[in-house]
């Protein structure tokens, strides 16, 4: 399922989503600007590598800063254009009323530490893999995590395969979110069986998702906020 449209109406102007969107595009397009050798040194240096913290954390090869600096900097980077689009494009949809619902100043800290607590998940999970994970994934499953719990009726307008036709259709945001959170999971629990490295960080998604629920628990019974309070 794509979507298209949340139909739960914004009060203000989702300023944060916007520049979080400008700044992920900006890091890209200097991406795509390097060589391919300075683009995977760039992904190396920036993303974040699991055996990079093992080995710090062992006083080896490695400083602390530079393990663990790559888990802010990693959610600024993507692999290619189907990802950041992708990404971004879901940030659009349903970070708009999540900071409408926060204000702009709690939502940009709530979407840091939603990529901060998505990237130690991935570590967790992937201990050891010197494959760099790189994304904004993990801090937009904390996105969808906190707009189920703010707005699980709302609907989302989709774009829905069967077979080989598709056909638009408004499905509430429990059983969307709910759909998409069941593949993380159980990709997840699939990929502890196999012996690759790379792939998709389900993990990131997984622990992300978690967090952004609980993060948004206080905002729920509060009266909504302006996005453009700062």
């Amino acid at each position: 399922m794509i979507p298209l449209k949340d139909t739960t109406p914004r009060r203000s102007f989702p300023f944060i989503t916007v520049l979080l969107i400008v700044a992920n595009f900006l890091v890209f397009f200097h991406q795509v600007a390097l060589t391919p050798a300075a683009s995977d040194a760039f992904v190396r240096v920036y993303g974040l590598v699991p055996r990079r913290i093992e080995l710090a954390l062992a006083g080896r090869h490695f400083t602390l800063a530079q393990a663990f600096i790559p888990l802010f900097t990693c959610m600024f980077l993507h692999g290619g254009w189907l990802h950041i689009i992708g990404n971004m494009w879901f940030l659009w949809i349903f970070g708009g009323n999540v900071e409408d619902r926060m204000g702009s100043a709690p939502y940009l800290l709530f979407y840091l530490i939603c990529g901060l607590g998505s990237g130690i998940s991935q570590v967790a999970f992937s201990w050891g893999s010197a494959v760099p994970s790189i994304g904004a994934s993990g801090a937009i499953s904390g996105v969808l995590g906190a707009y189920i719990v703010f707005f699980p009726g709302s609907r989302i307008l989709s774009l829905v395969p069967l077979l080989v036709i598709w056909f638009m259709a408004r499905i509430p945001a429990w059983i969307f979110i709910g759909l998409w959170f069941a593949v993380q999971f159980l990709s997840g629990i699939g990929s502890l069986a196999t012996t690759s490295s790379g792939g998709v960080a389900w993990w990131a998604h997984v622990g992300g998702f978690l967090l952004g629920a609980v993060l948004a628990k206080p905002f729920a019974s509060s009266p909504r906020r302006t996005a453009s309070a700062w």
